[in-house]
């Protein structure tokens, strides 16, 4: 886990969002200059995560009102991303790291359970960036219907 007061590591990665037909590349660098949430979240189109995606899209104006870009990152593919985006309606960019250099970087993959089997996953975590992208909170295991609001109190807004 990356700690607080923390510089974010960089990226440059596809992306897409709702309205868009086809991915772009995006870099971290890109939103300098504003509050940025990056979200690690394990698998499109889940219970817990689509919970997620959801409480995020149905609070997105009130987060971008407070000037805060939303980044979603999983190892799932674009074309599963596209699909996610328009069933979920998402506005925000989901990020795409099928060589999971992002969500290794961000110390966010690693050993997990599930029913007694060990693997491989990522850690649903979400990392607040301040304007200069120095990391000023970390929100582990987020309540997946709640977590606009751990955002906004997390960075005191």
């Amino acid at each position: 886990m990356l700690e607080k007061g923390t510089k974010a590591p960089e990226f440059t990665v596809q992306a897409i969002k709702l309205g868009q037909d086809e991915a772009q590349e995006i870099s971290l660098k890109d939103f300098l200059g504003k509050k940025t949430i990056v979200y690690f979240y394990p698998k499109d189109m889940t219970p817990g995560c689509s919970n997620q995606a959801q409480n995020l899209r149905d609070n997105f104006e009130i987060l971008e009102e407070k000037g805060i870009v939303i980044l979603g990152v999983s190892c799932d593919s674009i074309t599963s991303h596209k699909k996610f985006v328009e069933k979920e309606n998402l506005p925000f960019y989901l990020v795409s790291d099928s060589t999971k250099e992002i969500v290794k970087a961000y110390d966010v993959y690693g050993d997990k359970s599930f029913m007694g089997k060990l693997f491989q996953g990522i850690h649903r975590t979400t990392y607040l960036l301040d304007e200069n992208h120095t990391i000023v909170g970390v929100i582990e295991k987020p309540k997946v219907k709640e977590h606009a609001q751990e955002i906004l109190e997390m960075y005191k807004l």
